[in-house]
């Protein structure tokens, strides 16, 4: 307990590190205040007819926007459309050559890329706010003003579409002036947010059964400490592939000949595959609605988490585009090209393409199972829902919620660390290093 409150004490004594922190939560408090900022021409007080927001597809973009979406808030888009553009934007400067060549301008090529990801931000957010504008008309009715009806097609997708781009602008001053990455930072305090409600009616529901109920409470809790542990392995898990430096004598003096080895992260595609699978897996849904009679049965299968049909198709999914994704963000070939510049070389294995190779049978050997440990980790809530657990906590047991969070919370100790072990001071863990993620995109969100 003394070694916790002395690296608290170190932590507030560095100036760089305490202005961080300050300005990080300042910003915070600013985005969390504004999200109880309801839309004009709505009534608070009817906003019951969005309960269905919080489950589905729909409850993730309400997790990532901290409630904001099921309260009508001016931020209901939340930070959601700028990942959404800095995801296309990623898969374009891998899959396009123009954009792999801008990529390559160094700064400036950065620059370029992140103004264009703001113009297509402003795009997808005009386009979601009209959609949500539909969802409003459609499903909370009730609440919309009579005498504001005929403005709020006009005012609600310019309010949202400033209120995206408002968070955004917290994003990149937390990610400037602050600490961790701003963007991935919103959306983990946006789950957070939920966290005390969720734990409180999985208490209270329990607590209903006396003592054999508050049991299978503290059960559960453990059982989430766990999910948590593992997930934490999982993300940080590292194969290390021995490689060796050639021997260059120049003189009298030798260089070069130590074994270093080559990290391959087990799970490289971070949360990605969850997202795209969810997408994927809430695309039948909406076609249901207009194209099917058994609306019921279809909507079960793809968007129930509690369904065995669900578990099974969603579990390949995440695992195929686990495979997909690994396989856009890690060249083996470019890997091994480097290595040969380098003078560097897997013993036992040619340079060049045998390098290549054995590099991505590695890769694959190790990305499977990560796929299947990311694939249970996505199902985990529907396990929990069928255990008995309420909906609202189920959710941290596990998917993309779980998942962001914990990336990012290690992301940012890891900050906090560095910070630490630069001014000589203890880092915050005994053993080893923390390691994290750097965006949500490659990872968080």
């Amino acid at each position: 307990m003394k070694k916790f409150f002395d690296t608290l004490k170190n932590i507030w004594s560095i100036p760089e590190l305490k202005s961080k922190i300050l300005v990080t939560l300042l910003l915070l408090l600013v985005y969390r205040f504004c999200t109880y900022i309801v839309l004009p021409g709505i009534d608070p007080n009817k906003l019951s007819s969005l309960s269905g927001a919080k489950s589905g597809a729909l409850g993730l973009i309400d997790a990532f926007s901290g409630g904001a979406f099921s309260q009508a808030s001016i931020l209901a888009l939340g930070i959601m459309p700028y990942i959404s553009a800095s995801i296309f934007m990623q898969l374009m400067s891998i899959l396009v050559p123009q954009m792999q060549k801008v990529q390559k301008d160094g700064e400036s090529g950065r620059k370029k890329i992140n103004q264009w990801t703001r113009y297509l931000t402003v795009i997808v957010t005009f386009a979601q706010a009209y959609a949500y504008v539909g969802y409003l008309k459609t499903m909370g009715h009730d609440a919309i003003i009579e005498s504001f009806t005929t403005y709020f097609w006009l005012t609600t997708p310019i309010l949202l579409t400033a209120g995206t781009l408002f968070v955004m602008w917290i994003g990149e001053k937390i990610t400037d002036k602050g600490l961790g990455n701003g963007t991935s930072i919103i959306i983990m305090i946006g789950i957070l947010a939920r966290f005390p409600g969720a734990i409180t009616r999985e208490f209270q529901s329990k607590a209903v059964n006396g003592s054999g109920g508050i049991l299978i409470f503290v059960i559960e809790v453990a059982i989430l400490v766990a999910v948590i542990m593992g997930l934490i392995l999982l993300i940080q898990g590292v194969r290390k592939v021995p490689v060796n430096y050639a021997k260059q004598i120049v003189g009298n003096r030798q260089f070069g000949g130590a074994r270093q080895f080559l990290p391959l992260k087990v799970n490289s595609a971070g949360v990605m595959p969850i997202i795209f699978a969810q997408a994927i897996m809430f695309l039948p849904t909406l076609i249901s609605y207009t194209s099917f009679e058994n609306k019921e049965g279809i909507s079960r299968i793809f968007s129930d988490p509690r369904d065995p049909v669900h578990m099974v198709f969603y579990g390949i999914i995440v695992i195929g585009f686990t495979f997909l994704y690994t396989s856009l963000i890690f060249n083996p070939k470019q890997v091994a090209d480097d290595l040969k510049r380098n003078n560097g070389f897997v013993p036992g294995v040619k340079p060049g393409q045998p390098t290549a190779d054995f590099i991505g049978s590695v890769m694959d050997k190790i990305t499977l199972p990560g796929a299947v440990l990311l694939a249970v980790v996505g199902i985990l809530p529907g396990f929990a829902q069928r255990a008995g657990v309420t909906q609202g906590f189920a959710a941290f047991f596990g998917g993309t919620s779980l998942l962001i969070m914990v990336a990012v919370i290690l992301d940012t100790l890891q900050q906090i660390e560095t910070q630490l072990l630069m001014r000589q001071y203890d880092g915050l863990m005994k053993s080893g290093r923390i390691q994290g993620r750097q965006s949500v995109t490659n990872a968080v969100i």
